[in-house]
């Protein structure tokens, strides 16, 4: 009889109506369950799962079985309690119904882009729609394609953000990602910022259980400037301070208001905000493109977009990643905090209140000096030196990406072409599982090197011979002379002993080399702070990369072509990429962030230091371990095949071959790729096609440049150099 009841079970499930993708993603966030843990559980592919949640794909027996058995378990433990509005949903067209069943359904932090096509052929989204609702705000459709955001958190209804304009009526509205657009009632900035936290429904739920929630950012257009009394554009004197006046009378206004602006004032991401009160904040972020708020490195033509567009575009970067607090840079940074924060309550005391503690895992709330070699030039820290002293490997750690190139031999000038290809996300990559230190250095006398402490090492590396190093177990012979040195940004090889974070020395011990240490500065207290950042961000770009129609795990012919051209499918959403890429990169950068300006002088400490997030040992390792990385694919090519690279610029590197594709020379079998070596895909750490050129393209700008080693890595994907490229 047991066996009669699976088999009904069985027929069961196998007819069963799976719940919609967003209602998928929705269960499993809601059971904190990851897509890799659905996809063991199942015995598929993390992919299958991702197709499954973003309806791509449908699950086929016998998979479909267990799935629809997993998804009915956990519809019974989280149940969809939503009350809509009956006359809004009556008033409201088809598409905006449709819209509001996903937000209802979707979590807030990882808001579903609705089934719209986003190939070629997609067609533009349509001019919002007025929609008559019996609120106090009129709500308007939002374009076909926009994120759905909100959920749940009623706090939050509107979405994270809001791009105010003033349409041709006169009246002022906000664009909200979701789809609504808001009348705003406020006549001056002071209202309109309360206005915000009182009626907007704007903000951010938080991202870990001891973090905050995320503040409402207001994106004011050129014409919400006018209308509030802001300048459109800054003077060239308030643009080299970064604001406008303290007198000016909007910052007046605001004062008068109760009011308040961080140190930083009324610039492009100026933070207006209220003391606290208890747990209560009261603060409110503006973004203002027309004051260069929006980088045109990392956001393209964004500041350009019209107000919905804009919305929709900051919307998706906002859900993914999370509500900008300012540059790419800082946002990246951010995100590190928002992720760890540096402080969680306590268990409940004998009288049953909680106090603030450390929140293990996280950089703490106080900052800590870096060691003297971590320490970059003019710290505080090497305020004794002499003025001029120029320090050297030996008194600092130079852990940078690669910059490295080398003229072609006789053998590569007779190839037909320079191929370049590109790591993804290489720095993202780098950080992913790295154990760094949480706390302060210990400084440490010919300390026995261990690979799992972080930390820097004073070591003479001069000995290693790339012409014969381990690959695993084994003993390669090599041309040392035709590749980089992994312990230089140069790839010049060491002449003496010289600083270097953990994974360099690691990697050094890893090709067979013995090594002693003279003394480190090391940190005991580690963990793998970056985790969660790199989750995160690497999510966040391969929903936007699939949704641009380059998915994971494609075949290596399939994902050139995908590749080709991908940016002008959306343009849109590829600026949401390029805005990904740079949080990696400028976070970062973050880690060690210099002085800018405010009168420092050398051996003064600057704001940056203050910052418990100001850690350069951080960054260091995260440079030294991409570095490696991409020095082991390179090793582990050259020794399957033969092939040396030509040139290596930060995450890209050039080979002289005969074809002009990746594919012409990356030893793929049965489509299979060399293991350990450089794979075709979209994840992190696997390459791209950067560009190719010709040898005599190559050839021809070193000679006209007068340099045989010009890096020709920097210039293989446009094939033009400049004179100002060339530092001329």
């Amino acid at each position: 009889m047991p066996e009669l009841f699976d088999a009904v079970d069985a027929l069961l499930a196998s007819r069963a109506t799976l719940p919609p993708p967003a209602e998928r993603k929705r269960l499993r966030a809601a059971h904190g369950l990851t897509i890799d843990e659905v996809a063991t559980a199942l015995k598929v592919r993390r992919a299958t799962v991702s197709g499954w949640e973003s309806g791509k794909t449908e699950p086929r027996p016998p998979e479909r079985d267990a799935y629809a058995r997993l998804l009915d378990g956990l519809a019974k433990l989280y149940p969809v309690d939503v009350i809509v509005d009956a006359t809004a949903v009556a008033a409201a067209p088809v598409d905006v119904i449709v819209d509001t069943a996903v937000v209802a359904a979707a979590p807030v932090d990882e808001a579903p882009v609705p089934d719209t096509p986003t190939g070629p052929t997609a067609p533009r989204p349509p001019q919002p729609q007025t929609v008559d609702t019996p609120t106090p705000s009129a709500r308007k459709a939002a374009p076909a394609g926009a994120p759905a955001t909100g959920g749940p958190d009623t706090r939050f209804a509107n979405g994270p953000l809001a791009v105010v304009d003033v349409d041709g009526s006169g009246q002022v509205v906000a664009y909200c990602p979701g789809g609504l657009v808001l009348e705003v009632p406020a006549k001056s900035l002071p209202s309109l910022v309360e206005w915000t936290l009182t009626e907007g429904e704007l903000g951010q739920p938080k991202l870990s259980g001891p973090g905050k929630d995320a503040d409402p950012l207001l994106v004011l257009t050129e014409a919400a400037l006018e209308r509030f009394g802001l300048p459109v554009t800054l003077t060239a004197e308030e643009r080299a301070a970064g604001r406008i006046p303290e007198g000016h009378k909007i910052v007046k206004q605001l004062t008068r208001a109760q009011w308040q602006l961080t140190k930083r004032g009324f610039g492009p991401w100026a933070r207006i905000y209220r003391p606290a009160t208890g747990s209560e904040r009261a603060c409110v972020q503006l973004c203002i493109p027309s004051w260069d708020a929006l980088d045109f490195r990392h956001w393209g033509a964004a500041a350009s977009l019209p107000p919905a567009e804009l919305a929709r575009v900051l919307g998706i970067f906002a859900a993914r990643v999370m509500t900008p607090r300012g540059s790419t840079a800082v946002t990246g940074l951010e995100l590190m905090t928002a992720l760890h924060p540096p402080t969680r309550a306590s268990e409940p005391d004998q009288d049953g209140k909680r106090h603030s503690e450390h929140n293990p895992g996280s950089l703490g709330k106080e900052p800590v000096d870096p060691a003297p070699c971590e320490a970059i030039d003019g710290h505080p820290l090497l305020k004794d030196l002499p003025r001029f002293h120029v320090r050297g490997p030996a008194e600092k750690i130079f852990e940078e990406a690669y910059d490295w190139a080398r003229p072609l031999t006789d053998d590569e000038c007779l190839r037909g072409n320079l191929v370049g290809i590109d790591v993804n996300m290489a720095f993202a990559a780098g950080a992913n599982g790295l154990t760094v230190g949480l706390g302060a250095p210990t400084h440490v006398k010919n300390p026995v090197f261990d690979p799992k402490l972080p930390g820097a090492w004073l070591v003479d590396l001069s000995h290693v011979d790339l012409s014969r190093v381990k690959a695993g177990k084994e003993w390669v012979e090599l041309r040392g002379d035709l590749l980089p040195s992994p312990f230089t940004p140069k790839g010049d090889r060491p002449a003496g002993p010289a600083w270097y974070a953990t994974p360099t020395v690691a990697y050094a011990v890893e090709l067979g080399y013995d090594i002693a240490s003279a003394e480190a500065y090391v940190r005991y207290e580690s963990g793998r702070f970056l985790d969660g950042w790199y989750n995160r961000l690497r999510d966040a770009y391969l929903a936007t990369m699939a949704d641009l129609g380059v998915h994971a795990d494609t075949a290596p012919e399939e994902f050139l072509a995908a590749m080709d051209g991908y940016r002008n499918r959306d343009p849109e959403l590829a600026i949401v990429v390029s805005a990904i890429k740079a949080t990696v990169k400028g976070g970062l950068g973050k880690l060690r962030e210099r002085p800018r300006g405010e009168g420092w002088r050398p051996g003064e400490p600057w704001r940056a230091l203050a910052r418990p997030t100001w850690r350069p040992d951080i960054c260091a390792a995260v440079i030294s371990r991409t570095r490696v990385n991409l020095h082991r694919k390179v090793v582990k090519h050259a020794a399957f095949t033969g092939q040396y690279p030509v040139a290596i610029l930060s995450d890209c590197v050039v080979y002289a071959v005969d074809g002009t594709s990746p594919l012409d020379f990356l030893p793929y079998r049965q489509g299979k790729p060399l293991p350990g070596g450089f794979k075709l895909g979209v994840n992190p750490g696997l390459v791209k096609h950067e560009g190719t050129q010709t040898v005599l393209w190559g050839e021809g700008i070193r000679e006209q440049h007068e340099a045989p080693e010009l890096n020709l890595a920097r210039y293989i994907k446009a094939g033009v150099v400049s004179d100002a490229d060339n530092g001329e």
